[in-house]
């Protein structure tokens, strides 16, 4: 039976941030819950079947609420909404309002997806987390957040950036300039989301200072790092020996996050990651924290998660040709 409900909507903001530009997220909500939306004086109204309608009615409350604690919604976090509403779990979209940090242009940094939300708790609760997932979900862009919420907290007096310099090698020797120069072309993505979140000035004098530390892997070695909060970006291209010596530097009053992709390791193919050498032996480890994000937590461009699910189809299909080949190479 189609029906017609009526949303009273008690703020312009939310009716801004709900129809999005060209009424992409209004379009978004009609065409999977299949009904229609129409702004009629000042209200939204709903109609459709039923079911869908009070569905509908649902997911406006909680995008409202949303909308209500500063947040704001695009096509993504309207999307992940939808699933969560289909699988039974609208409440939980409340629960995404956390906010870590402001940033320096005054946008509040939060998480988007109930995964990124666990990870930022184990990042809490821990001494060391390890954040692992496919690019776009958030693992080096929230551990970043988490670094300087903690610096602006006086919780730590430096953050140190590392990561294998140089895919798989650390071979810095033919680059050309001093150790800084040859370091930070591997470090764009965490000098972004530095940038973005204490602006350039404030982070060129942290550099300068010593507060921000920047170094290749090869140089944590011999070092105890004290009172720091560091990032080891990805790890997935570290060996089990480089990655034991890298946990092991772990000091008092100390954090560390270890992030990587399992997909795009850039090591030789007989030589096993460090990354998914940690993980097992750690697994069980007090203090030690560690999540695998999924597709399902990238929070790019909807294309991505498309991409990601394609490549994850393709070697699914790829594995179960190996084992069927060889189990015929047996017969």
């Amino acid at each position: 039976m189609i029906v017609q409900k009526k949303f009273i909507v008690s703020e312009k903001t939310f009716e801004r941030e709900l129809f999005g530009n060209i009424d992409e997220n209004i379009k978004l909500i009609e065409s999977t819950l299949k009904i229609d939306v129409i702004l009629r004086e000042g209200n939204i109204v709903l109609m459709g079947e039923e079911k869908n309608v009070d569905s509908a009615l649902k997911l406006m409350n909680e995008l409202h609420n949303t909308v209500s604690n500063g947040k704001k919604l695009d096509k993504q976090s309207i999307s992940y909404s939808l699933s969560l509403l289909f699988e039974g779990n609208e409440d939980k979209i409340k629960e995404l309002e956390d906010t870590i940090l402001v940033n320096q242009k005054g946008k509040s940094i939060q998480p988007k997806t109930l995964g990124q939300k666990k990870y930022i708790e184990l990042i809490n609760r821990n001494e060391i987390t390890f954040g692992i997932g496919p690019a776009g979900t958030g693992k080096t862009y929230l551990a970043v957040a988490m670094a300087v919420k903690a610096l602006k907290r006086d919780e730590v007096s430096k953050i140190i950036l590392t990561r294998p310099a140089v895919e798989a090698g650390e071979n810095l020797g033919f680059l050309p300039g001093d150790m800084k120069d040859k370091v930070d072309p591997y470090l764009i993505p965490l000098y972004d989301a530095l940038f973005e979140m204490l602006g350039a000035d404030r982070f060129n004098k942290y550099l300068e200072r010593g507060t921000i530390e920047v170094a290749p892997l090869a140089f944590m070695r011999g070092r105890t790092l004290s009172n720091a909060f560091i990032i080891l970006d990805e790890a997935q291209n570290t060996t089990p020996q480089q990655m034991k010596m890298f946990l092991t530097r772990l000091g008092f009053g100390s954090k560390a996050i270890v992030t990587g992709d399992l997909t795009q390791t850039d090591l030789p193919e007989k030589k096993k990651s460090g990354l998914i050498h940690a993980t097992d032996v750690l697994q069980d480890v007090e203090g030690i924290g560690i999540i695998t994000l999924t597709q399902r937590d990238v929070v790019r461009h909807e294309l991505v998660q498309r991409i990601i699910r394609a490549y994850e189809n393709y070697d699914e299909i790829a594995e179960n040709n190996k084992i069927r080949n060889f189990e015929k190479i047996k017969k």
